[in-house]
């Protein structure tokens, strides 16, 4: 038996400036493309050989280039064109959260395209980010899809393997099935879904008791995404039958399951200490302990903002006699990285920081001496072993402050990434992050972590999003 591999994610938000081009990519073929999806092991287990297509990573980036999308979509299609006569199978690991120019949903695209080559009973089994956007097309489209349940994403490995597994079950004993799906009238943000809080824990286990059922064969709860105005934008439940008798049980399930998520509406929260800017600084300051991770929500680039915004920044330098030793990791401005980058470390150097794009991300001009320049390195979700760009950490000649400029929007969440960016974290009092909830090793280590109610790219209050394109009613923007 044959399968077809590939991988496609980006979370595009439209409320930055520049688009998502190929540039934005991790881009893998061949041995490497089956590499980077971690589910080789599955299939060879399973005598299943592999067809690579595409490994496709842009983690948060902004709208896609129409042209760019077209390359990688054509690298799918394509692949599938000329295999299709031997293929069994197709695994894919889509985000749902894309969003290209003049065409809508990238992911939804793809797989409408392949659905429409292979016909529909070829099994097709999507993996997927909680916090994409579904359609009932895209998901009966789709012979088994199931996403990642944890956020932050640890269990993400775990699922894709999963999903690989299930394939390999389901090609061995072939049944007409297909993915049931049910919308809800509820959005959220990210931050506001926080796995190890309620009320997504007790959805998680819920859905674990589901999987006991031997009628069953998966279940999901969507976030979604809301980083852009679409149709799609709002939460759903998956719900995968063991088999074609099973059909219709999984249908009353989706029902059950919907139900369950719809009455626990009113207990999202964001998780964790939140605050308005102003107050968010003065928790930072007042407390004793170190570090103190402040997170700079409204540029929140795991959610696709530009990391640009220098408001935070702006912030601290107002602040008389800063006593804190404060690190920003990171503003991303690649024009200074440029500019800095003919600067020896230990050097001097006085630039301008901040894009200019607008109000948040307002340039300061800053005198400093250069203490580190290192690769900016990937995390878990973004490749570990990734070089997404470079980054350039200077110490300011009049404040307590050093700040970490990254040539790239990428979030640092993890220590190997100061370690190779050459900062030692143990040195900071406060260390101001581009992220909304506070990812795993942060948590661990801060002895406080605040989420600043920032403005940007990605607000956290979901009820003021001027929405044109959603489905109404929509809770919590209307109370229903």
């Amino acid at each position: 038996m044959k399968i077809l591999i590939g991988f496609f994610t980006t979370e595009s938000n439209a409320n930055i400036r520049q688009k998502a081009t190929l540039a934005d990519y991790d881009l893998a073929w061949g041995e490497d493309c089956l590499r980077k999806n971690k589910v080789s092991d599955v299939f060879s287990q399973a005598g299943i050989e592999m067809i690579p297509t595409l490994y496709a990573n842009a983690a948060g980036a902004g709208v896609i280039e129409r042209k760019d999308f077209e390359y990688i979509e054509n690298n799918f299609l394509t692949a599938v064109r000329e295999h299709l006569h031997e293929l069994d199978g197709i695994y894919l690991h889509l985000h749902g959260a894309s969003t290209v120019e003049g065409l809508g949903s990238g992911d939804h695209h793809i797989l409408k395209k392949i659905r429409e080559l292979t016909g529909p009973y070829l099994p097709i089994a999507v993996v997927c980010d909680p916090h994409g956007n579904l359609t009932q097309e895209y998901v009966e489209a789709c012979t088994i899809l199931r996403s990642y349940r944890e956020s932050p994403h640890t269990d993400a490995d775990e699922t894709k393997r999963k999903v690989a597994q299930l394939l390999c079950d389901l090609l061995k004993k072939r049944q007409n099935i297909h993915a049931v799906y049910r919308k809800l009238p509820l959005i959220l943000g990210g931050e506001q879904s926080v796995s190890a809080d309620e009320p997504v824990r007790s959805i998680n286990r819920y859905l674990d008791e589901l999987e006991q059922d031997l009628r069953i064969l998966s279940c999901s709860w969507h976030v979604g995404y809301l980083r852009h105005d679409c149709p799609e934008a709002g939460c759903g439940i998956v719900v995968v039958p063991a088999s074609g008798k099973d059909q219709a049980y999984a249908e009353t399930i989706a029902d059950q399951l919907a139900e369950y998520v719809w009455q626990r509406r009113h207990e999202f929260h964001y998780t964790g200490l939140t605050a308005k800017p102003q107050e968010a600084l003065r928790m930072a300051l007042e407390f004793d302990g170190k570090p103190v991770f402040l997170t700079d929500s409204g540029d929140n680039v795991t959610s696709g903002a530009s990391g640009w915004n220098t408001r935070v920044l702006r912030q601290f330098l107002a602040v008389g006699h800063l006593q804190k030793r404060v690190l920003f990791a990171s503003i991303c401005d690649p024009k200074a990285v440029n500019q800095l980058q003919d600067h020896a470390v230990g050097e001097r150097a006085v630039f301008n920081l901040g894009m200019n794009a607008d109000v948040h991300s307002e340039s300061v001009t800053l005198k400093g001496t250069i203490i580190a320049k290192g690769p900016l390195m990937g995390n878990l979700w973004s490749g570990r072993q990734r070089v997404w760009g470079q980054t350039v950490t200077v110490q300011l000649e009049t404040k307590p402050i050093d700040v970490l400029i990254a040539s790239k929007n990428n979030t640092l969440c993890e220590q190997h990434q100061y370690e190779a960016a050459g900062v030692d974290w143990d040195d900071y009092d406060v260390i101001v992050v581009k992220q909304g909830y506070i990812f795993p090793e942060l948590k661990a280590k801060g002895k406080l972590c605040v989420m600043s109610l920032t403005d940007g790219a990605t607000p956290q209050d979901t009820a003021s999003i001027p929405f044109k394109q959603i489905q109404r009613p929509m809770f919590p923007i209307d109370e229903i």
